[in-house]
């Protein structure tokens, strides 16, 4: 499995080879694009350490079909997730990877999933009509919680969504969106 940690050296080494080899030119998607930077955390367990990715990102499309690139500070795309049904995908310089479905590829990268399907309707500030959700209490906190994930909107007039996953090992997600979604 590639940890987060192998994910940033991949990522790392993908940026100083970019002059030599670059992620092909994206397919085209319908759909809106949200973008901005996020970053991904994973805690500590008694068996691995603490793992966190930041990148630039560009998510287009939808749950069903879509794609999430991600790039270096300098605009360099380092990865580009891809998924339409029967087809899931991670490129890199170093080439294609095949996943079953979204939860696989974020399990492989990150080493727990992520909700993808979810995220466009939580980046939005609203919970995902695929599965129930409840607000946070108290309500002035402003969020919900959904699929294990507590999502809190208390920045979301400034462009900030953060979504926390307790379950062993916490997993946290904060994306700083640009301009207003």
């Amino acid at each position: 499995m590639r940890s987060i940690g192998g994910l940033g050296a991949a990522l790392f080494a993908a940026a100083v080879a970019a002059g030599c080899a670059t992620v092909p030119a994206p397919t085209a998607i319908t759909g809106e694009t949200l973008a901005g930077r996020m970053t991904v955390r994973v805690d500590a367990t008694p068996s691995s350490d603490a793992r966190s990715v930041t990148a630039a990102f560009e998510l287009q499309g939808d749950a069903r079909q879509g794609r999430l690139d991600l790039s270096t500070p300098l605009g360099t795309t380092l990865a580009r997730a891809r998924w339409m049904p029967g087809t899931v995908a991670l490129v890199t310089p170093q080439g294609e990877t095949r996943f079953a479905d979204l939860d696989a590829l974020t399990r492989e990268v990150l080493g727990e999933s992520v909700p993808v399907a979810a995220l466009f309707d939580w980046l939005h500030g609203r919970p995902w009509s695929g599965a129930a959700s409840v607000p946070t209490q108290p309500p002035a906190e402003r969020g919900f919680a959904q699929l294990g994930w507590v999502v809190s909107l208390a920045r979301f007039d400034e462009g900030w969504i953060a979504a926390r996953r307790e379950q062993a090992p916490a997993v946290t997600v904060r994306a700083k969106l640009d301009g207003s979604p």
